[in-house]
């Protein structure tokens, strides 16, 4: 069964979200803040967490960056804070995806299990899952990436990117589909983030970043990687 851990400090979301998770035979725990979350997520390793950022005790950002430290399960952020500045504060930190309350259930559900089946099929096809070219190697596993020997430090966003290319070698794919996947279906037209973020990973890993030999723009489309 999938565990589901819960992190939201008023009561009637928290009734609604287990009774609704249960019934779909999800295993959940509960945290009404940010303390217990962590304490409970490191007892029980649960494959999805559902978090508030306005907890009583913490940012919900800062609990975040403290799960990021040691696991890769989807973190589903649940927020009435509908600015885009909070969702790219959460998105960087290491969410996988953001939620604006109200919500729908019926929705939020189908956003938890396509986070789920994401997680599932990167586990099934990421036995040999290393990737190297002249400039840099990417680890898709343990998600790491070296140049030269020695690690590159990636933000959260900055590998989501790589790897929605590096999964993909040859492929073009679309500005639109690049900022669904990695941002999220409200900034499907924000093509500045990704030129943005494109330039800081070519500065990071390609040899010469005006002449880049692996992180490809095709004008207007989108981008490809090359090895």
């Amino acid at each position: 069964m999938t565990r589901v851990l819960v992190v939201e400090d008023e009561p009637q979301i928290v009734r609604a979200l287990v009774i609704n998770l249960r019934a779909r035979r999800y295993e959940v725990d509960a945290a009404p803040d940010g303390a217990t979350a962590l304490r409970l997520a490191a007892a029980h390793k649960p494959d999805v967490v559902l978090l508030d950022l306005g907890l009583p005790d913490m940012d919900g950002v800062d609990v975040i960056k403290g799960l990021r430290g040691w696991t890769r399960s989807p973190i589903l952020v649940l927020s009435a804070r509908q600015t885009s500045e909070e969702k790219v504060r959460s998105l960087d930190a290491g969410a996988d995806d953001y939620v604006t309350k109200p919500f729908s259930m019926d929705e939020l559900l189908a956003r938890l299990r396509a986070a789920v089946r994401r997680t599932e099929e990167a586990d099934t096809t990421d036995a040999d899952a290393v990737v190297t070219t002249d400039a840099f190697t990417v680890d898709l596993i343990a998600k790491r990436v070296q140049r030269g020997g020695e690690d590159v430090r990636l933000t959260p966003t900055e590998w989501h990117l790589l790897e929605a290319l590096i999964r993909h070698p040859g492929r073009l794919i679309s500005q639109k589909q690049l900022l669904q996947e990695v941002w999220g279906p409200s900034y499907a037209t924000q093509t500045n983030y990704l030129r943005v973020y494109m330039a800081q990973l070519r500065r990071k890993l390609e040899a010469d970043p005006s002449h880049p030999r692996h992180l490809i723009t095709e004008p207007g489309m989108g981008y490809r990687f090359e090895k």
